[in-house]
């Protein structure tokens, strides 16, 4: 039986499911966390430090307790749109994507999948190589546009 390995960029952050345990350094983490959080419409753009330090706390603990920034406030001031249940919150689905990001890297590394532009698109795809290139479907993501994080 074929055992799927881990992804691993360092040791700053982990995340476990299942029997899959990734672990992240602090900049790849970061990157996945705003990667994530425009995904889903909650940021656009780059975010500051700050924000940055908000949001990843978001992430790793469920909730920002003591807001470092303008982001951590916003998060706390529309909490009740963004909880919910499970598999609506946005802290669910900023961790599913990032867990769901670094699964498609490590299967890009072994082997299992490519990468392929789409110029009509104009976006990447994930692509089975032994499918005859063919795509994978990945479940679309809710979206918290409506309570968008806009710096001011």
């Amino acid at each position: 039986m074929y055992r799927r390995g881990n992804y691993s960029s360092g040791d700053d952050f982990v995340l476990e499911y299942g029997e899959l345990r990734f672990t992240f350094n602090e900049r790849d983490f970061r990157e996945r966390c705003e990667q994530a959080a425009r995904k889903v419409g909650f940021i656009t753009g780059e975010i500051e430090e700050d924000e940055a330090e908000d949001l990843i706390n978001l992430v790793v603990n469920g909730e920002v307790t003591d807001p470092a920034s303008a982001l951590g406030e916003h998060v706390n001031d529309c909490w009740p749109e963004l909880v919910g249940p499970s598999e609506r919150s946005l802290v669910h689905w900023l961790r599913r994507l990032i867990f769901r990001t670094a699964w498609l890297d490590q299967r890009v590394k072994e082997g299992e999948l490519d990468i392929h532009f789409d110029g009509r698109a104009k976006s990447f795809l994930y692509v089975q190589p032994d499918r005859g290139g063919e795509p994978i479907q990945l479940a679309p993501e809710p979206s918290w546009d409506r309570v968008a994080y806009v710096r001011r």
